[in-house]
């Protein structure tokens, strides 16, 4: 019996774990019209919404904004006249 109650414990707190992120910074990016929406509500109200929120929000802009990352930079043919 003691085993089985300890067993149901370890089960519930399993269960009680961290559970995956609503909004994750690869679906944000996705969806511009969502991510201007919560950038805005993290301006006005970040402590209402977190700081985990409103850090995934602000990665999702940056991969808007400067992209994958990998492409590489590529310099003009002719160098400029000043």
């Amino acid at each position: 019996m003691n085993k089985v109650m300890l067993f149901m414990l370890a089960a519930a707190l399993a269960a009680c774990g961290r559970s995956e992120p609503t909004e994750t910074v690869e679906a944000l990016a996705a969806n511009p019209e969502r991510l201007k929406d919560l950038r805005q509500q993290c301006h006005q109200d970040r402590a209402k919404l977190g700081d985990e929120l409103c850090n995934r929000v602000a990665e999702a802009t940056n991969r808007r904004f400067f992209g994958n990352g990998k492409t590489p930079y590529t310099s003009p043919k002719e160098s400029p006249q000043f």
